[in-house]
């Protein structure tokens, strides 16, 4: 009988689950809304429910499972199977959440950070092309990132490994969440795009959509910033080169220190795609060393919303 891989992908709306070949191929996918009332009381029942549901459903016995591997936000004690400082998630004290999916499933459980677990599935089948040395970084409301290098993944002492989002880009600059200042996160995410926006339409005094659009108090986003930098808008496009740089010089030190042999930038930034890739190249080409320039190529991410299911379904692999 071939056996099957469950990965389970818990984001703060949405919880996306897939049944996987142990090659990697989903075979089966569906969702459930993240319900985090109660201090996100009813997350691990509703994922225990709905994996049980579906291997119903699909009349699949449990000893056809090698293992569920989850990626989840907040702080994770690997060798525990806790989460603990999941905010968005509602999670304020230490989740047990390997011994209750076990006991629930009856099936092997692991789990690690999502942005961790996106990179192991953007590495497995996606740009990283299974390589043994990869980098991956996130760009969403926030920054994230994940290190792998010979073929396993880095957490560093404190699970802290690949925050790259947190790597200080301008000293003294921006107050970031963590508190301190300079912080990636706070120029390179979705928010940070915006914020940029707002500071450079202040003093500017030319003609641009994108200062009109913030001088009559509308609504901007990343995607209108890169949008109308496309169209040629002098403002934006001043925008996402600043952008581009911040995130070229975080990279080229990911890449001076680590020479992957790709760094894969996935998130609802990237959609920007090829057009923020070339300017971040170039800031990426300026500010490596000549080996790393010749042997680490920045990449898109390809796997889009799979990335984490098929990342999370790499850690039951540990089981075989």
């Amino acid at each position: 009988m071939d056996r099957k891989l469950i990965g389970v992908d818990l984001g703060g709306t949405t919880t996306k689950f897939a049944i996987l070949t142990e090659n990697g191929d989903i075979q089966q996918k569906w969702s459930i809304e993240t319900t985090i009332l109660d201090e996100g009381a009813h997350i691990v029942p509703n994922i225990i429910d709905s994996i049980n549901h579906h291997l119903d459903l699909y009349k699949m016995d449990r000893s056809q499972f090698v293992g569920i591997g989850m990626g989840t936000p907040g702080t994770v004690d690997l060798a525990a199977g806790t989460v603990i400082g999941a905010y968005n998630l509602n999670w304020k004290t230490l989740q047990p959440v390997k011994e209750q999916i076990e006991a629930g499933t009856g099936i092997k459980f692991t789990l690690d950070n999502d942005a961790n677990v996106a990179a192991l599935g953007e590495r497995w089948k996606g740009a990283g092309e299974n390589g043994n040395d990869v980098a991956f970084v996130t760009l969403g409301t926030g920054v994230g990132g994940g290190l792998i290098a010979g073929g396993h993944l880095l957490h560093g002492a404190a699970g802290a490994a690949g925050e790259i989002g947190h790597v200080t880009v301008e000293p003294n600059g921006y107050l970031c969440t963590c508190g301190k200042r300079g912080c990636l996160e706070q120029y390179a995410s979705a928010t940070g795009v915006v914020h940029v926006a707002r500071d450079m339409a202040e003093e500017f005094s030319g003609v641009s959509k994108l200062k009109e659009l913030l001088d009559n108090g509308e609504e901007i986003s990343s995607k209108i910033t890169f949008d109308l930098a496309k169209e040629g808008d002098v403002l934006a496009k001043g925008v996402v080169d600043k952008v581009s740089y911040y995130l070229g010089l975080a990279l080229a030190n990911v890449g001076n220190t680590m020479n992957p042999s790709s760094i894969i930038i996935g998130g609802g930034v990237s959609a920007a795609g090829d057009f923020l890739l070339k300017q971040v190249d170039a800031y990426f080409h300026q500010f490596t060393f000549p080996t790393v320039r010749n042997t680490t190529k920045l990449k898109l991410a390809v796997l889009g919303n799979d990335a984490g299911v098929i990342g999370a379904a790499s850690l039951a692999q540990r089981f075989i």
